[in-house]
């Protein structure tokens, strides 16, 4: 089996969610015998469509432009047993290289109109690979999906059809989460399933859309960590090198914060009540309840707790946006904390 994968994110590899995603279904895909060869999109040449029909009438099945589209990308993708399309969302489509790619195969299909089924269509001009469409966005919504799933069906409806879509909603959260390793692990999963099966199954695709926490606490943290970067001048890609996270500028953003690191693999058995009292910047208390395989936040002071941190509270927002170490900054008294001391190390997906 020959698998096309077109890759159209403009970013680099590290920085790109679309990529990270991709190469793990590829992973799974060779790992089943597919032959797989991946094309980033920013590093070719297409010319945008003319819409002169040339492929059509002068020179049928050819286009008029003569760059990588036509004389590489165009005879793979009549080759392929299966095109994957991956592109992170813009504007709820693919993007502008994606879609530029898309257009291009126009000459695999006829200028007749015929009928299929309840719509009119152009008839195609012969064999046209299957189809699977791979897409990431930032939002924590599945809905944003919506009109990419619309459209994919209604492009890629047609030959050997629509394998399969797969969407990841919150992607640059899902980097920080200690669900990644599973997500990573489903993406590979579906790869195999594709080749084996031409599908996948609903349970790897859950496994792979798989909700990172709740609605509340995404944003809080998403918002935050915008207005980190406007604060520091920072792009995402320059916060990413630094290894920057969201810096908490409420006692409210840091109770968020601190419920998405909650990891319960690094939790295990533990039980106990986390509290932080905070001075200088953002004066106030809360605690954590941890149970297992659960945190909640809350406001205010805890009757009982089993671990107690004081100190500033800027000293603790640099500690979570990876400014300073906090094993550090205890030795240094730069704050202190007193009882259950593991009850800090459930926190962070490393």
């Amino acid at each position: 089996m020959k698998v096309l994968a077109l890759n159209s994110s403009p970013r680099i590899k590290g920085q790109s969610k679309t990529e990270l995603l991709l190469s793990h279904l590829v992973a799974g895909m060779r790992n089943a015998g597919a032959e797989v060869e991946v094309v980033e999109l920013r590093k070719k040449k297409i010319n945008y469509c003319r819409g002169c029909y040339t492929c059509w009438t002068k020179t049928p099945g050819v286009c008029v432009h003569k760059d990588d589209m036509a004389l590489e990308l165009f005879p793979k993708w009549l080759e392929a047993d299966i095109v994957v399309y991956a592109s992170p969302l813009y504007h709820y489509g693919v993007n502008a290289q994606m879609k530029a790619f898309i257009e291009r195969t126009l000459p695999s299909l006829l200028p007749y109109l015929e009928r299929e089924g309840e719509r009119t269509v152009h008839p195609l001009r012969g064999r046209r690979p299957a189809a699977m469409l791979l897409s990431v966005a930032a939002f924590p919504d599945d809905s944003v999906f919506d009109a990419l799933s619309f459209w994919a069906k209604k492009t890629f409806g047609r030959g050997s059809g629509l394998l399969a879509e797969i969407y990841r909603p919150a992607s640059e959260a899902m980097l920080h989460s200690w669900k990644l390793k599973d997500i990573l692990d489903a993406a590979e999963q579906a790869g195999r399933e594709i080749v084996k099966q031409r599908c996948v199954t609903q349970e790897t695709m859950a496994r792979i859309k798989q909700p990172l926490t709740d609605h509340a606490i995404m944003v809080a943290t998403s918002n935050c960590m915008w207005q980190t970067l406007i604060d520091e001048r920072l792009t995402m890609a320059e916060a990413s090198k630094q290894g920057r996270a969201p810096r908490p500028n409420s006692i409210a953003t840091l109770m968020a914060m601190f419920n998405f690191a909650f990891n319960p693999l690094k939790a295990g058995d533990k039980k106990g009540t986390l509290q932080f009292n905070f001075t200088g910047e953002a004066p106030g208390s809360c605690y954590f309840f941890i149970d297992k395989n659960s945190c909640t936040a809350h406001e205010g002071k805890a009757g009982k707790a089993d671990c107690t941190v004081e100190g500033p509270f800027e000293v603790w927002a640099d500690i979570i946006q990876g400014k300073a170490d906090g094993a550090k900054m205890l030795m240094d008294g730069k704050y202190k904390a007193e009882g259950d001391i593991a009850l800090m190390m459930v926190f962070g997906n490393d």
